[in-house]
């Protein structure tokens, strides 16, 4: 399976963010032929006051970025991971961080809501607080794509290796990770833990994140990008550089099952 990883930098404006995302992938579906495209978190708005947050809420459907990723399944006959982007909760104080992805028909095929709230405060004192707007999902979901089980998360989620032994124990083989890793954790963290969580999970890892700068708060903060995708050996294959763009790698199936017969984690669990 070829994949492209699509790297944006999303802004407050969401008809350009659209816009730019769908040019980004196009050139990456013109170039590369993915069978898979995926997108960053928040890849359609980025940034904004908790307010601004809620009321970029998306319906459950038919909202501008789950139109515009379901049309690119579509014409394409491709598969698409939106990324992540505000989805309505149905409290008028919260929205959830969502994952939809579509098959080549442009048919939902699974939903994943972010379950771990990035609330921290960075080295440097800046605070993050996902859950002043942001509502948790409790679903771990695993989609099938071309006959392939692909577990679903999203960022602040790879920090958290309990989640993708779940995603594991339900037959995952590709993990997915939409991300808007900050630039100081980043650049420390990002692909260590990427690495590591296919290490530990003997999964085909791809971590598509955001690059650049964004606005909140009336504060400049940056994102660290540098999208990626690990073989379940924990080698990493294809690395997006600075800026926006996309990069794009061949999954290998037949190393899953080659990395899980030689190393059975599995069978060694006792916990």
């Amino acid at each position: 399976m070829r994949v492209s990883l699509i790297q944006t930098n999303g802004l407050s404006d969401k008809h350009a963010s659209l816009q730019a995302a769908e040019r980004l992938a196009r050139r990456a579906i013109e170039r590369d032929r993915p069978r898979l495209v995926m997108f960053p978190e928040h890849f359609d708005w980025s940034g904004g006051t908790v307010a601004e947050k809620v009321a970029a809420g998306e319906p459950e459907r038919d909202g501008p970025a789950y139109a515009m990723c379901q049309g690119l399944a579509r014409e394409f006959g491709i598969y698409v991971h939106t990324g992540s982007f505000y989805e309505q909760s149905g409290r008028g104080d919260k929205v959830y961080n969502t994952s939809v992805v579509f098959d080549p028909q442009g048919r939902e095929i699974a939903r994943y809501r972010k379950i771990h709230m990035f609330d921290i405060v960075t080295p440097d004192g800046m605070r993050y607080g996902e859950s002043d707007a942001v509502a948790p999902g409790s679903e771990v979901v695993v989609a099938q794509v071309d006959g392939v089980r692909v577990g679903l998360a999203i960022c602040y989620d790879l920090r958290f290796p309990e989640l993708f032994q779940r995603l594991v124990r339900e037959g995952a083989q590709v993990i997915v990770l939409p991300a808007a890793f900050t630039l100081q954790t980043g650049k420390d963290h990002w692909e260590v833990l990427c690495r590591a969580r296919a290490i530990e999970t003997q999964c085909h890892f791809l971590a598509c994140g955001q690059f650049g700068p964004f606005s909140q708060g009336g504060q400049t903060r940056h994102n660290y990008g540098h999208s990626l995708v690990c073989d379940p050996w924990g080698h990493v294959i294809a690395k997006a550089s600075d800026g926006e763009g996309h990069v794009s790698a061949w999954l290998d199936m037949d190393r899953v099952a080659q990395v899980r017969q030689q190393i059975p984690l599995e069978q060694h669990k006792v916990l």
